[in-house]
Parts: C-alpha cells; sequence; structure tokens
C-alpha cells in the first residue's frame, strides 16, 4: 500500500520497501533538494478530477488518499504519508486529465517533482532511471496488491493484510477512509476491529 523510501545504513543506500530496489542515498536526496515545496491545509486538493496531472510528490510530513467521486460515494484507492511517492498515476505517465483526486487528509508538507525535472535528471546520469523505476514500480505493485486483496479476500483478511503491510495506518488515516479504502461501511470495520 504504501512505498517508504527507507535508509540502510549497512549498504549505504535507500530502498523501497514495496520491491526492495536499492537506490544510492545521493540521488534521492539530491532530487529533493532540486524538488518544489508544496504546504497544503487539512483538505486541500493537492490534484482535483481533470487536472493533467505531470508530478510525482513526496510526502514530508502529513497524510493524504487518492480517491474517485461516483455517483453516490467516494471511492478511496490509496493513501500516502511521510517517507511515501504518490501521484495520480494515470495522468503521469499518459498526460491525460486524471480520473482521481489527491487531497490533503491533514496539513501536509510535499516536495513536488515533475516529469520534466526527472527526465533532466535521467538524461544527465542513469543512477536516476533506477530511482524513476523504483518509484513507478512501487506505485504500480501498490495498487496490484489492492487489487488482490479487493478481489480475493475476505473483508477481514483485507484489513490484516492491510495492518501486514501498515501497521500504523490507523494513527495516521481516518477510519472512515480506511473503510472507503477496504470497501466496507465504517460500522462494518469498526465491528471487524473488535472481534
Amino acid at each position: 500500500m504504501f512505498s517508504v523510501f527507507l535508509w540502510d545504513k549497512k549498504s549505504n543506500a535507500y530502498f523501497a520497501t514495496q520491491n526492495q530496489q536499492t537506490v544510492e542515498d545521493g540521488l534521492l536526496q539530491e532530487l529533493l533538494t532540486v524538488s518544489s515545496e508544496l504546504t497544503v491545509a487539512k483538505n486541500a486538493f493537492i490534484v482535483p478530477e481533470g487536472k493533467v496531472d505531470q508530478h510525482i510528490y513526496f510526502i514530508e510530513r502529513g497524510a493524504v488518499r487518492v480517491f474517485l467521486q461516483s455517483e453516490f460515494e467516494e471511492l478511496t484507492i490509496r493513501f500516502g504519508y511521510q517517507g511515501s511517492f504518490i501521484t495520480s498515476l494515470s495522468s503521469f505517465i499518459k498526460g491525460t486529465p486524471s480520473e482521481f483526486y489527491i487531497q490533503a487528509i491533514r496539513a501536509t508538507k510535499l516536495r513536488v517533482i515533475s516529469k520534466v525535472q526527472f527526465q533532466e535528471y535521467i538524461d544527465c546520469d542513469d543512477r536516476y532511471l533506477k530511482l524513476y523505476n523504483a518509484i513507478l514500480e512501487g506505485l504500480v505493485l501498490q495498487q496490484l496488491e489492492r487489487e488482490i486483496d479487493l478481489l480475493t479476500y475476505s473483508p477481514s483478511e483485507r484489513l490484516q493484510r492491510v495492518l501486514e503491510r501498515s501497521p500504523n495506518v490507523f494513527q495516521e488515516i481516518p477510519s472512515k477512509y480506511i473503510a472507503s479504502y477496504l470497501r466496507m461501511t465504517p460500522e462494518t470495520l469498526s465491528r471487524i476491529r473488535k472481534s
């Protein structure tokens, strides 16, 4: 669910927790140094539906959600919190209007990296391609895990799998959004947590 880049002292490198691909320390730090800073208030939209979004966001603090608005409800499909990357993936890759909203769940500080900026770094140094691939692979793997959860597991098993991947999710994300992510009502989530 979350692609968090962690520092591994032994290998002197960052690695993505989802796919264990290592990334040299200086690359991520350098990229974040040249990125722009964006601070958004609680409930503010980082990306509204219909906007072409050509940015990747690194969350320095706070939490966000990615969701769709159907005719009857909001459908949360992804979360991000400190140390994770988030983007409207299809808009970022295809350059088309976003089908999703990205919204701050609480006051959030982001580092913003444009696709053009990232490509300039890749053109100058192939090591940035490895970082770029690690970020995109992490985002795709998160989506695949979620689809597998929704298609093959019961509601209580889905909750358990989310807790295995993100043990602190209830400290970071309000329960109503977790319930939406798990495709259940808040009441069902509460009942499952109590059992």
